[in-house]
C-alpha cells in the first residue's frame, strides 16, 4: 500500500509479528490516538481473513473483534453462510481491522469515528504482514474502507455479491488464490442496507460462501 509504514516480519514467524503489534504506539506516537490497544484475532493455518474499519468501544475492552452489535449481525450472516456460530467463527477465521485500535467517537457522539487515512498508512504495515504470513486463500472485506484497500475504485454497489481475484477481476470458486468476497458492514448505524437492492446483492455473497470456505480450508 503506498506510503504504508513499512513492518518487519520478524523471521517469518506470525506469532512474533502478532507480539509486535500488540506492542505498537505509532498513532500514539503520531499524536493522532491517546492510547493503544490494538485489537485482533487469529492463528497459523487460518485459510480465511476478515478485515473490518476498526475496532469499536466494546472490543477495545475485550480484545475480541467484532464483540459488540455488529459483530452479533455479522455472525448471523456468518452462520447463514455455513459456519455453526461465533466461537466457530473465531476459531476459523483471522480477523482484524484496517486500522486497530479504537479511533475514538465522532464530535457529535453518533457513532464512531472513520480513521484517517494517516492512521490507516501507520497501521497497513502489520495488515501486511499477516497476508505475507499467513497466506489466506478467501479474504473478506467487510465496509468500504477495508474495500479501499483490496478493491481500489469498487464502490459497495459494485462490489457486494461478486467474486474477486487479487487483480480486482471478476472470478470463480477455484480460481487462483487469494479470493475476495467483500460485504457490507453489519453496523446498524449503516443504511446501507435499507435498499431492497443491497440486499439482494448481501444475499448473493452470503449464499457463495459455503463453497468459499470449503475450497479455502481444503488448500
Amino acid at each position: 500500500m503506498p506510503g504504508a509504514e513499512r513492518t518487519p516480519l520478524e523471521g517469518g514467524s506470525l506469532h512474533a509479528l502478532q507480539a509486535a503489534h500488540r506492542a505498537c504506539t505509532r498513532c500514539v506516537g503520531a499524536g493522532l490516538l491517546a492510547a493503544a490497544n490494538p485489537v485482533f484475532s487469529g492463528h497459523p493455518g487460518q485459510r480465511i481473513l476478515l478485515v473490518g474499519q476498526a475496532p469499536g468501544p466494546v472490543e477495545n475492552d475485550g480484545q475480541r473483534p467484532f464483540a459488540g452489535r455488529a459483530g452479533r449481525q455479522l455472525m448471523r450472516w456468518f452462520e447463514r453462510g455455513g459456519f455453526a456460530g461465533d466461537a466457530d467463527v473465531r476459531r476459523r477465521v483471522y480477523m482484524t481491522s484496517m486500522t486497530t485500535c479504537f479511533p475514538g467517537r465522532t464530535p457529535d457522539g453518533r457513532g464512531d469515528r472513520r480513521p484517517s487515512a494517516r492512521e490507516v498508512a501507520l497501521c497497513a504495515g502489520w495488515l501486511n504482514g499477516v497476508l505475507a504470513l499467513l497466506k489466506p486463500r478467501l479474504v473478506l472485506p467487510i465496509g468500504t474502507l477495508a474495500l479501499t484497500r483490496f478493491l481500489p475504485g469498487k464502490g459497495l454497489e459494485a462490489a457486494v455479491g461478486s467474486l474477486f481475484d487479487a487483480s480486482g477481476a471478476e472470478a470463480e470458486v477455484g480460481d487462483g488464490a487469494p479470493l475476495l468476497l467483500p460485504l457490507p458492514h453489519p453496523s446498524g448505524q449503516s443504511r446501507w442496507l435499507n435498499e431492497s437492492a443491497h440486499i439482494a446483492r448481501l444475499e448473493r455473497a452470503l449464499a457463495r460462501l459455503p463453497d468459499l470456505v470449503a475450497w479455502a480450508e481444503s488448500g
